[in-house]
């Protein structure tokens, strides 16, 4: 990088180039005492990790205004509940979410659907109900989010809206 015009420099003098540092570290290692070694754990009330998960709650709560919402129904428990069926689907594939994952759990559940079947309805009520206190109903978060067959996630949000809502149950496990 070239010296500002202020500092004084001779005319003389040779310009500097890069040098490699006299001393070079070794390689590292993951030697500390909570490293994890191998794949990420699996395991009960482990969740399913995958990178970059945070934003999945923004792109989750971009559905709110297209809800389709029955009685009793409130957009946070809806919103929480989907945010782990579309972050566990981007961790299948090892990467971030993106609006298919959420698309996909907030159409098997019928919440895009304004004339969703009511006996779906009547299934997904007790399963949603008070998921949008998370401190309080972890538990009941993960069950709604292991629930969905994998082959479900698997599937594009083309298919998944297809076999809706013929196959619902098949689609949400019940």
């Amino acid at each position: 990088m070239a010296a500002p015009l202020f500092v004084p420099t001779a005319p003389l003098d040779d310009a500097r180039a890069y040098r490699s540092p006299d001393h070079v570290p070794g390689a590292w290692m993951p030697d500390r005492p909570a490293e994890l070694r191998g794949r990420q754990p699996q395991g009960v009330r482990l969740g399913f990790q995958g990178p970059d998960q945070g934003f999945g709650i923004k792109i989750a709560n971009t559905f709110r205004s297209r809800l389709c919402l029955a009685p009793g129904e409130h957009a946070d428990d809806v919103v929480r509940g989907c945010l782990g069926v579309g972050l566990r689907r981007a961790s299948l594939f090892g990467r971030a979410p993106v609006v298919h994952d959420f698309t996909i759990a907030f159409t098997i559940f019928g919440y895009l659907d304004a004339a969703a079947p009511a006996d779906l309805i009547a299934y997904r009520r007790p399963l949603f109900a008070g998921l949008g206190d998370a401190a309080h109903h972890y538990a009941e978060n993960r069950a709604l989010v292991e629930s969905v067959p994998e082959a479900t996630l698997r599937l594009t949000p083309q298919q998944a809206a297809a076999a809706y809502p013929g196959s619902w149950r098949q689609l949400v496990g019940a």
